[in-house]
């Protein structure tokens, strides 16, 4: 329904402007731009956090334990990655189950529980499962192409080349449209993060366990946040819970669902609810 919504605005918005075609071309060039974006993620995003891949021999524990969640979700292994941060989160990257990576900090190993800990890795095998970087990726192709129209509206507006035009039209391509098409965009993200908790928790058979860790983890990163030096909002997206410390409109507009309305819903998985 977020997706469809999504592109209607995107039709909208490009009618408005420059007709259907108008629509289509900025479709082409934000679908060319965040192509090499899905292809290319993982990378890009293993990188920015400073995550270091690590073999069995290194990580016998760790591996074990992924491994074991790979196999209950009936996964390839994925590549394991270790981030040198004492802030406690997670996450998994790769545009398929054969090219996954899940990366886990030091934080997160120090706080939790082996079981929690093994929960939280069902739930990022759960992003993987859903395909959940190819969802993002068809998402930001089409909130960027609406983003593109705005912007190229507005340079014609401060160039005069968009004399004529009605100006309700003019606010709905530069301001409205975009904001609107960022708030889809939040919506699918937490839709996602609450379809991931589901899958890992029938992948351990245990929301119980992932209900514990997210409560920690949230209280882990409020207690120490990863540093706002060169924050990223594009990878914290990706993280089991928002890395940063945050509050008032920053929690309106977070990537991330409540925590506390996911351990409800993990509560009712356990007991039936």
């Amino acid at each position: 329904m977020l997706l469809a919504l999504l592109t209607a605005l995107l039709v909208l918005v490009g009618g408005l402007v420059g007709g259907l075609g108008g629509a289509i071309i900025f479709l082409i060039i934000a679908g060319a731009m965040n192509f090499f974006a899905f292809w290319y993620s993982d990378r890009l995003a293993l990188r920015m956090a400073g995550a270091k891949e690590v073999t069995e021999a290194e990580e016998p524990r760790l591996y074990a334990m992924v491994n074991e969640v790979a196999n209950m979700a009936k996964m390839p292994m994925p590549r394991l990655y270790v981030i040198d941060n004492m802030t406690p989160n997670a996450f998994a990257t790769g545009r398929s189950p054969n090219k996954a990576a899940v990366a886990v900090t030091a934080g997160i190993r120090h706080l939790l529980t082996d079981r929690e800990l093994r929960a939280v890795i069902g739930h990022e095998m759960g992003h993987v499962k859903n395909r959940d970087t190819l969802t993002s990726s068809i998402v930001a192709t089409m909130a960027g192409a609406i983003s593109m129209i705005g912007y190229v509206v507005m340079f014609r507006s401060f160039f005069g080349g968009n004399q004529g035009q009605n100006p309700i039209l003019l606010l709905v391509a530069v301001l409205i449209a975009p904001l609107a098409a960022g708030m889809i965009q939040m919506g699918i993200s937490r839709t996602r993060e609450y379809a991931a908790d589901k899958t890992g928790a029938d992948i351990t058979h245990d929301p119980l366990a992932l209900a514990s860790a997210l409560q920690k983890l949230e209280q882990g990163v409020e207690r120490r946040p990863m540093p706002e030096t060169g924050r990223n909002e594009a990878v914290s997206a990706l993280y089991i819970v928002h890395p940063f410390r945050g509050g008032g409109m920053g929690k309106l507009f977070s990537t991330h669902p409540p925590i506390a309305d996911r351990v409800k819903r993990l509560e009712d998985m356990a007991y039936g609810r």
